[in-house]
């Protein structure tokens, strides 16, 4: 397929540059290596800057006076693309199905990093020149909550110095829809661990005398919602803003999208916080989520024991205004007081990041939604995303800079799970939205 840039895509692709997992350190080092010598073709400055986990890369072009300073995100770090059983091709060789790539990291993000190099390959190629001064800035930890890029920020303040941050991390509505995403959902996540005995136990000798930590995991678990799925720990939802009654009118002309999640997820039946609809528990809402539970045994078969300890792993989905660490210290306070003191728990906290939000009317909310306007046609959608990205908030904060999120995913990508894949056709299309873009922030 004779398609600019796909190539360079397809090498991006095959390097397993997994975050998370110390095996993959050497990809991840190899793909960081592979983008910086990358961009350096190109004609920019590119440069690798070591960080206590995975390189962070920073590019520019010649930054003159007087022009806008532009500062592109992406990143080179992608999930585990565990089960693997599960994948119809080989998770890291690129494959293409019906005009689209599947892999993992097709979407998230490689596909979209790269379909703005592509962008200004062929502007550079045209022109020897770009619109704007273009500080690129690529991490490899994302996907584990970018805990080395804000102090990086914070160090380098002067060298990533810009008037607004732009990335395609985020998804459209619908195919060809061009999307501008102007807020996102903060994060916050927490391992809440239940010990009983010191060994585990014969269910029969000593069932009934000793609390069950599997069973007291439970308990948590269901202590979280109501039956209607409103959050129960007090004050979680102290901070949180109604939404604009613009915003919900913007949202509801976008159809019902009730049908849509049905049909992606598979689920029988949605639910969740009564008085918003599908697209607002998503967009605008806050969340508790399990994200894993565990304990006693596991194998095939019964084995009649009670297990010394179980696990539950959570993460929250936080709105603009709600505290993350906040957040985490009402959830242990609430998590403590459910149990009996014939178990111990232990709380560890994970990552967090804060929830992002924009005025999509600003002059650079309006410049964002002209070169999507002339990229894809039509009226552009204005939504906030379920995700995050914690790093988005950090740019405001230690850049001062507002940031442009120009999804190029399509809801069905399946980003972070088996079979992830990415349309060229939006490859193509993120490559002009680049060009379009950079002319618009001129």
């Amino acid at each position: 397929m004779n398609v600019p840039g796909l190539d360079h895509l397809l090498t991006l692709l095959r390097f397993p540059s997994v975050s998370t997992d110390s095996r993959h350190d050497g990809d991840t080092r190899a793909c960081a290596e592979w983008l910086r010598a990358h961009l350096t073709g190109l004609g920019l400055q590119a440069e690798l800057h070591e960080t206590p986990g995975h390189p962070i890369l920073v590019a520019k072009n010649a930054h003159r006076p007087g022009r806008r300073t532009v500062l592109l995100y992406g990143h080179y770090d992608v999930q585990p693309a565990e089960p693997l059983n599960e994948w119809r091709t080989p998770a890291f060789e690129p494959t293409i199905q019906e005009g689209r790539i599947f892999c993992r990291g097709a979407t998230d993000n490689k596909g979209q990093l790269m379909a703005h190099v592509q962008g200004l390959s062929e502007t550079l190629a045209a022109q020897a020149e770009l619109p704007v001064n273009l500080t690129i800035l690529f991490e490899g930890e994302e996907e584990i909550g970018s805990p080395n890029l804000k102090p990086f920020l914070e160090a380098h303040r002067d060298l990533l110095a810009c008037d607004v941050v732009a990335i395609s991390d985020t998804g459209m509505v619908a195919e060809g829809v061009g999307t501008f995403t102007y807020g996102l959902r903060g994060i916050a996540c927490l391992e809440a661990i239940v010990r009983g005995p010191t060994i585990d136990l014969h269910s029969g000798i000593f069932g009934g005398a000793v609390a069950n930590p599997c069973t007291m995991v439970g308990r948590l678990a269901a202590s979280l919602h109501d039956a209607e799925g409103r959050v129960l720990i007090p004050g979680f939802y102290e901070a949180v803003k109604p939404l604009a009654e613009w915003e919900r009118k913007a949202w509801a002309e976008l159809g019902d999208g009730a049908d849509e999640t049905l049909e992606l997820t598979g689920a029988p039946q949605l639910f969740g916080e009564p008085g918003y609809t599908e697209r607002e528990r998503r967009w605008a809402r806050p969340t508790a989520e399990v994200n894993g539970i565990g304990g006693g045994y596991q194998g095939e078969g019964s084995k009649t024991v009670i297990g010394k300890e179980a696990f539950l792993k959570l993460s929250f989905r936080l709105v603009p205004d709600q505290d993350p660490d906040q957040i985490l210290d009402l959830a242990a306070a609430y998590l403590e007081k459910q149990l009996p003191p014939a178990v111990r728990l232990e709380i560890r906290k994970g990552h967090t990041g804060s929830a992002y939000l924009m005025d999509p009317h600003s002059d650079l909310g309006r410049a964002a939604q002209r070169a999507l306007e002339k990229t894809f046609g039509g009226q552009v959608a204005l939504i906030r995303e379920g995700g995050s990205i914690p790093i988005v908030q950090a740019f405001k904060e230690a850049l001062g800079a507002d940031t442009l999120l120009l999804g190029l995913a399509l809801p069905d990508c399946q980003a972070h799970a088996p079979n992830e894949n990415f349309p060229i056709a939006n490859f193509i299309a993120g490559a002009r939205l680049n060009q379009v873009l950079l002319e618009e922030l001129r």
